[in-house]
Parts: structure tokens; C-alpha cells; sequence
């Protein structure tokens, strides 16, 4: 990076540690695309590399008086980034996790899900019935069943009763059980040749 390219990026580092909204706002243009190419690459998704990039400048923002001047904003920003990408992995992975879960606690021949080579259609079709649930049980079910909330929290985020979140879950799970089974009652042929 030229000399003058630092020094300047190092004035506006300083004014937005004291609060220039303009300096940051400067900082966001000369970075925010570099962020997103990055961030993209990895993603493979341009919502997801935008959150990246959102949540690199909301900390940067919020950790503004922390910065350090002699060190290179551009690694910090890219090391936020590569954290951020990192996170967003690990809760695929969790979330991922907590399906093939939930697949499992529908269906009574759990051999069907684990020896599967279409897997992912499977994941597919309880993303699609998840999907096909009245709204308030939909959110239920998945603060319940993919974020694992407890009863407590989702009632406190809804505004609902500990009650009303035990019957939209009991509920979701009887629909999906019901539904997997109309699935299992048409036999192997009926995964093997649409799922």
C-alpha cells in the first residue's frame, strides 16, 4: 500500500475513533467491497458474505475507541471477517446437526435417514413442512428445535405463555411425524424415486 494510502487511512482511523461518522463512512467504502469479495468467496452467498461485512463495521463501530492506530486497520478488518466466516460454519454445522436431530425424532426407521445417499433432500423436505407451518408455530418450533432455546426464552421473545410454546412444539412434531409417516407408509420406492 502506497505511504500516502497508510498515512491517510490512519487519519481516518483516528477521526472515527473519536466519532466521525465521515471517516467511517470512508472506511466502509474504501473496505466494504474487498470484505464482501472475501467473505463471498468462502460463503458462497451474497446474504451471507453481506452479513460479514455488516457485522465487521458494526464492531469496528462499536470497538471504534479501542483501535489502534499503529497496527494495520486492513488485517483487523480482515481478521473480524475471517472470525465472523468462521461462526457462520460452526452454527451450519450445529444447525445441520439439529435437523438430522429432529429428522431422527420423526421417523421410525431411522435407518431411512442414516443410510440415505440423498440425504440432503431429505433435509430438503423438512425444511419444506417446517416451511408449511402456521406462523407462530413455525417461529416457535425453530427457536425451540434449531436455535434450542429453552421454553422460558421463547415464551419472553414471543410473548406467549411457557404453555403455548410446550403446544406449538407438540404440535409442530406431531404434524411432522405424520407427515414423515404418510412418507414411510408409501415404502422405499417413495423415497428412492421422489425424495
Amino acid at each position: 500500500m502506497p505511504r500516502y494510502k497508510i498515512n491517510s487511512e490512519t487519519k481516518l482511523v483516528e477521526r472515527m475513533k473519536e466519532g466521525n461518522q465521515s471517516a467511517f463512512q470512508s472506511l466502509f467504502e474504501l473496505y466494504s467491497k474487498p470484505l464482501f469479495q472475501f467473505s463471498i468467496k468462502y460463503l458462497k452467498s451474497k446474504e451471507s458474505a453481506e452479513d460479514v461485512v455488516q457485522e465487521v463495521f458494526t464492531k469496528v463501530w462499536n470497538n471504534r475507541a479501542a483501535l489502534k492506530t499503529n497496527t494495520s486497520f486492513k488485517s483487523y478488518l480482515f481478521t473480524i471477517a475471517l472470525n465472523s466466516i468462521r461462526k457462520h460454519f460452526n452454527e451450519l454445522s450445529r444447525l445441520n446437526d439439529a435437523k438430522h436431530d429432529l429428522l431422527l425424532d420423526v421417523s421410525d426407521n431411522k435407518e431411512i435417514f442414516d443410510d440415505r445417499d440423498d440425504y440432503q433432500r431429505l433435509i430438503d423436505k423438512l425444511e419444506e413442512l417446517i416451511g408449511e407451518m402456521p406462523e407462530k408455530r413455525r417461529q416457535v418450533f425453530i427457536k425451540k428445535k434449531l436455535e434450542e432455546k429453552s421454553l422460558k426464552e421463547i415464551a419472553c421473545e414471543l410473548n406467549i405463555t411457557s404453555k403455548t410454546v410446550e403446544y406449538h412444539i407438540t404440535e409442530a412434531m406431531k404434524f411432522l411425524s405424520k407427515e414423515f409417516e404418510k412418507l414411510q407408509i408409501k415404502g422405499l420406492i417413495f423415497f428412492y424415486l421422489f425424495l
